[in-house]
Protein backbone atom coordinates (compact mmCIF):
# COMPACT_ATOMS: atom_id res chain seq x y z
CA UNK A 1 0.00 0.00 0.00
CA UNK A 2 2.30 3.00 -1.19
CA UNK A 3 1.74 6.52 0.81
CA UNK A 4 2.41 9.04 -2.57
CA UNK A 5 1.27 12.11 0.24
CA UNK A 6 0.27 13.62 3.56
CA UNK A 7 -1.61 16.47 3.75
CA UNK A 8 -2.97 17.40 7.11
CA UNK A 9 -4.58 14.66 8.38
CA UNK A 10 -5.00 12.53 5.01
CA UNK A 11 -2.88 9.85 3.70
CA UNK A 12 -3.30 9.34 -0.14
CA UNK A 13 -1.96 6.30 -1.07
CA UNK A 14 -3.03 3.50 -3.78
CA UNK A 15 -3.46 -0.64 -3.07
CA UNK A 16 -0.15 -2.29 -4.66
CA UNK A 17 -2.66 -4.78 -7.12
CA UNK A 18 -4.92 -1.93 -8.13
CA UNK A 19 -2.46 -1.42 -11.65
CA UNK A 20 -5.10 -3.04 -14.02
CA UNK A 21 -7.16 -0.01 -13.15
CA UNK A 22 -7.25 3.22 -14.24
CA UNK A 23 -5.21 6.05 -12.52
CA UNK A 24 -6.79 6.88 -8.71
CA UNK A 25 -5.84 7.63 -5.69
CA UNK A 26 -7.66 6.67 -2.04
CA UNK A 27 -7.56 8.87 0.79
CA UNK A 28 -7.40 7.93 5.07
CA UNK A 29 -8.36 10.32 7.45
CA UNK A 30 -9.22 7.92 10.56
CA UNK A 31 -12.11 5.03 9.67
CA UNK A 32 -13.30 7.42 6.51
CA UNK A 33 -12.35 6.56 3.12
CA UNK A 34 -12.45 8.01 -0.43
CA UNK A 35 -11.53 7.30 -4.19
CA UNK A 36 -10.85 9.62 -6.46
CA UNK A 37 -9.89 9.01 -10.40
CA UNK A 38 -7.54 11.24 -11.60
CA UNK A 39 -8.35 12.02 -15.33
CA UNK A 40 -10.58 13.74 -14.86
CA UNK A 41 -10.94 13.77 -11.03
CA UNK A 42 -13.76 12.24 -9.94
CA UNK A 43 -15.09 10.49 -6.78
CA UNK A 44 -15.42 6.90 -7.16
CA UNK A 45 -16.48 6.25 -3.98
CA UNK A 46 -16.53 7.20 -0.08
CA UNK A 47 -17.14 6.09 3.33
CA UNK A 48 -17.37 7.92 6.54
CA UNK A 49 -16.96 11.50 4.39
CA UNK A 50 -19.33 14.38 4.58
CA UNK A 51 -20.09 16.26 1.22
CA UNK A 52 -18.37 19.40 2.54
CA UNK A 53 -15.31 17.30 3.15
CA UNK A 54 -15.47 15.36 -0.10
CA UNK A 55 -15.40 18.83 -2.00
CA UNK A 56 -12.43 19.80 -0.31
CA UNK A 57 -10.40 16.07 -1.12
CA UNK A 58 -11.39 16.75 -4.37
CA UNK A 59 -9.39 20.03 -4.24
CA UNK A 60 -6.49 18.49 -3.04
CA UNK A 61 -6.68 15.29 -5.74
CA UNK A 62 -7.12 18.11 -8.44
CA UNK A 63 -3.71 20.41 -7.31
CA UNK A 64 -1.54 17.45 -6.43
CA UNK A 65 -2.84 15.22 -9.26
CA UNK A 66 0.16 15.30 -11.50
CA UNK A 67 2.45 13.77 -8.46
CA UNK A 68 -0.05 11.03 -7.90
CA UNK A 69 -0.38 10.60 -12.04
CA UNK A 70 4.11 10.44 -11.58
CA UNK A 71 3.47 8.50 -8.83
CA UNK A 72 0.98 5.63 -10.20
CA UNK A 73 3.65 5.52 -13.52
CA UNK A 74 6.30 4.65 -11.23
CA UNK A 75 5.16 2.66 -9.39
CA UNK A 76 2.92 0.42 -12.20
CA UNK A 77 6.05 1.15 -14.89
CA UNK A 78 2.80 1.96 -17.14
Amino acid sequence: MPTVARIGPYRFFFFSNEGVEPAHVHIQREQALAKFWLRPVVLASSSGFGSRELRRLQGLVEEHREHFEESWREFFRT
